[in-house]
């Protein structure tokens, strides 16, 4: 059963950079596409960025084009999300999510598609 956990969130200024890292365990993380989705105070979940299985293809939400960048390195079972120009509005809890797709280069931020969940990580943009 694959399990994920995210690290790396906190507190930072506007303009500022984090980089979040979504560790997977207990199956091939390289079988998953990964999606990192956001949720703010008294606002749905959102998607921010997806990967395919080997990170070939990725996509963004237009609120995040150009200044936040998804990675993968599959041998180290981990996708990052590295986070620059940061705004108050990148504040939320930021969970990764992984749907198995071991064949297609599957890209997709349609959260009913997913079916594995990390706890999530609180980023705040703040000054």
């Amino acid at each position: 059963q694959l399990q994920l956990v995210e690290s790396g969130g906190g507190v930072v200024q506007p303009g500022g950079s984090l980089r979040l890292s979504c560790a997977a365990s207990g199956s091939t993380l390289a079988d998953y596409t990964i999606s990192w989705f956001r949720q703010a105070p008294g606002k749905e979940r959102e998607g921010v960025s997806c990967i395919s299985t080997k990170g070939g293809t990725t996509s963004y939400a237009d609120s995040v084009k150009g200044r936040f960048t998804i990675s993968r390195d599959n041998a180290k079972g981990t996708v990052y999300l590295q986070m620059n120009s940061l705004k108050p509005e990148d504040t939320a809890v930021y969970f990764c999510a992984a749907v198995f797709a071991p064949i297609t280069s599957l890209v997709t931020m349609t959260e009913s598609m997913y079916d594995h969940w990390g706890q999530g990580t609180q980023v705040t943009v703040s000054s």
